[in-house]
């Protein structure tokens, strides 16, 4: 058993995190460069992005400090439980840096504590993922050496494809050159920009949201294709910021799209975070025939699926879903 803790770069809601026993150390976020907001503490993702969309405000962000992270790990050091910390990429952020400090801070006192800290190259959703998949590993009782040798291992293959409207604040933040963000701007086209590695870079431009988004897609399957790696042994998930209708039905695209590339194309899907009422979690999926999926893992992490038929009332739905979590 280890402690598992992550940056808030993995874009976990507080309360999820607390209900599967992952502590967030906040990042933080100034509009005003004045006053700062500790991620998920005292600023949700949608006051974030509301003050964004709503009011054209340009956020900043601060790395943790290193005694935040020393607040994190005490606990757990003391108790004598080994520490498995992931930080957002190096190239977006010096949190990795603060936490290592921390570490090295905490070892001079405690020598014996076993703290690794682990810069993912992942950020928001491959970030998101790759928490979960510690998660997955500690609740299935992996050691805490293996999951470290699994997680280093697992770094470089997240990757993220995604368009956005323009290329404003990635500019005035200082990830890509001011050259692409004027393209964008004086020809209206909205561009690709792919994250793989750690880092980001423009992957192409198109006149309209639609052919970008269909991009997103050609590029994804494009990846799978060209590599030669089998896609059933990765999670996909669809992010989005303020607009979840048309996550939802981008979603439907990008599974049809990626279905063909399946060696069980029946029974594949892609995964989303989903809660219902509020009361509960799970990983849920809308297979190509219209039944509902949930996704669960054995205990050596190999996947499994339990399927519900579709035109089935929401209520009996809803039952079937609690009594599986249940179980």
């Amino acid at each position: 058993m280890f402690k598992l803790i992550s940056d808030t770069s993995c874009d976990w809601i507080k309360e999820y995190a607390e209900e599967h026993n992952v502590t967030l150390v906040p990042l933080y976020t100034t509009f005003d460069g004045q006053t700062y907001y500790k991620e998920q503490f005292e600023i949700s993702y949608d006051e974030f992005y509301r003050k964004m969309t709503d009011e054209n405000a340009f956020p900043k962000s601060s790395l943790p400090s290193i005694q935040d992270y020393v607040d994190a790990f005490m606990p757990s050091v003391e108790a004598g439980v080994p520490i498995i910390c992931c930080c957002i990429t190096t190239y977006f952020s010096g949190s990795y840096n603060s936490a290592c400090t921390a570490r090295d801070m905490i070892i001079e006192d405690y020598p014996d504590a076993k703290i690794t800290v682990i810069n993912s190259l992942q950020n928001s959703a491959s970030m998101s993922l790759f928490v979960y998949e510690a998660m997955c590993m500690r609740d299935a009782g992996y050691s805490y050496e293996d999951t470290v040798k699994k997680l280093e291992a697992m770094r470089p293959f997240g990757r993220i494809i995604f368009t956005t409207e323009s290329l404003d604040y990635l500019t005035k933040g200082g990830r890509l050159v001011k050259t692409a963000a004027m393209i964008t701007s004086k020809l209206n086209l909205r561009p690709i920009i792919i994250m793989k590695g750690g880092e980001i870079d423009v992957g192409g431009f198109f006149r309209t949201r639609k052919k970008a988004k269909a991009k997103v897609i050609e590029l994804l399957c494009k990846h799978f294709q060209e590599s030669g790696l089998n896609i059933n042994d990765y999670d996909i998930t669809v992010g989005y910021c303020t607009n979840p209708e048309e996550a939802s039905e981008y979603r439907k695209e990008v599974e049809e799209a990626i279905v063909s590339l399946s060696n069980d194309p029946e029974g594949f899907v892609t995964l989303s975070w989903t809660s219902v009422s509020g009361d509960f979690s799970f990983i849920q999926a809308l297979c190509f025939d219209g039944s509902y999926l949930i996704e669960y893992r054995t205990a050596d992490l190999k996947k499994g699926y339990v399927y519900r038929k579709p035109n089935v009332p929401i209520e009996e739905t809803l039952q079937f879903f609690r009594s599986f979590l249940e179980n």
